[in-house]
This record gives C-alpha cells, structure tokens and sequence, in this order.
C-alpha cells in the first residue's frame, strides 16, 4: 500500500506511522511542520525495522504549495495513492467570548481547509478502492457531550465530519471510500495542553495503531460514516 499521513511529527499520527512501518508490504510518506520531530520518526522507523520504506517531508497542508511542494514529492515515490490519512489539525482552547475571527478562521483552515486542499490535489493519484481517512473529533460528533472553550475547534471538526459524508457520495463512482474516525481522547500533547488537569485512559500509541489499521481495513466496510472512537470524553 501507498500511503500518506499528515501531521506526522507527534501524537496519534506519529504512532500511526510506526504501527504502518512494521510491515514492509506498506510505503509510507509522512508529513509535518517540524523537520526536527519528522526525523526523530524517521530513526525510529528504521530501529523499528530497518527495511521499512519511509519518506518524510516537511510540509504544512495549510500554507505550503501543493502543486509545485507536495505533488512532485509524491510522484517522485509513488505511481498512486491507496490510502490518505488527514490527521493534521490545530486546537485552541478559549472561552467565546475571548475568541477571535481569526481564531475561527485558524481553526477552519487547519482542521478543514487544510484537508480539502490534500484531497483536491491527491485525487488525480487515487485509483479504485483507494481509502480517504479524515481524523474528527467527538467534540464535532452531533449529540456528543461538548466542552466549553471549544467551539471553535469543534465546529471545524464538524465541517470535516460533513464534508466526508459530502465526498463519500461525490466519488463513489470511483470506487473511492471515504470514511472519519471521530476520536475522543487519547494521550497526547494537544490534549495535555487543552486539559492539563486530565489524563486519558488511551493511550497515543493504542489510538495510532487503531487509525493504522482502520486506515488499511476499513475500506472494505464503512463509506461516508463518521465512527465515534471513543470510551470516554474530552
């Protein structure tokens, strides 16, 4: 499988990418904004299994050029893509009334715009049975338990849950499944450092080898659903 993670570099997403690695039938690209962070996972990776085929590249999905950055990346190291991860987002944690537009706006274009413009230009790469996973949240899970100081991050994450239903029916003469993991916590340092009080009983490692595995699998199952991943909130 030809694979493509966002938001690489830390948490869930730099789990994932370890648990994907193990397996030497998968090739990996893993993006984020920290150069530093991208290649501590990339020594990892090869400590972890030596033969593993792991391409790491500095890239933020928000401000980067994707057609002059990231396509030529990607053709340089793969003829297509079977499996998109947008795992990429941002969190900001305020009261509403402390709240700018432009923290809305922030939000948007890095839990939704972001991923828009990844699958916009990854599309033309993606072949029958290729799989979108979009990384919401139950704070944008309708009829979930909210939590103050997070509108607006749990209204961006809703955009991204709708906007998988959208697609999901947009390219299912395609053939191409597109499906959204709604986690709830897990231990992570975005979560440390929206609830420092709180600590999750999932662990970051647990949570990426489940997105790892849905990401491969899920496919065959599930399309334009929005599947809560969670035991308990935040």
């Amino acid at each position: 499988m030809n694979i493509i993670i966002t938001g690489a570099s830390s948490g869930v997403g730099f789990e994932a990418v370890l648990e994907l690695i193990l397996s030497n039938n998968h090739q990996v690209i893993a993006l984020a904004r920290s150069e530093d962070k991208l290649r501590n996972l990339h020594q990892i990776a090869l400590a972890l299994n030596p033969e593993c085929i792991l391409h790491v590249a500095k890239f933020d999905i928000v401000h980067d050029d994707h057609e002059t950055g990231l396509i030529p990346f990607v053709k340089d190291r793969f003829e297509n893509v079977d499996i998109l991860i947008n795992n990429a987002g941002s969190l900001i944690n305020r009261p509403i009334n402390q709240l700018s537009q432009l923290d809305f706006v922030d939000m948007l274009q890095h839990n939704f715009l972001g991923h828009v413009k990844m699958i916009q230009h990854l599309l033309p790469l993606m072949k029958e049975n290729a799989h979108i996973v979009n990384i919401g949240s139950m704070g944008g899970f309708q009829g979930s338990t909210k939590f103050p100081g997070l509108a607006a991050y749990s209204a961006s994450k809703a955009a991204l849950h709708n906007l998988t239903e959208c697609l999901a029916l947009e390219l299912a003469d395609r053939k191409i499944k597109v499906n959204c993991l709604a986690l709830g916590s897990a231990q992570t340092e975005m979560l440390e450092k929206a609830f420092p009080e709180y600590e999750s009983p999932v662990m970051a490692f647990e949570m990426g080898k489940y997105i790892a595995d849905f990401a491969l699998t899920g496919g065959k199952f599930f399309n334009g659903k929005i599947i809560p991943v969670a035991v308990t909130v935040p």
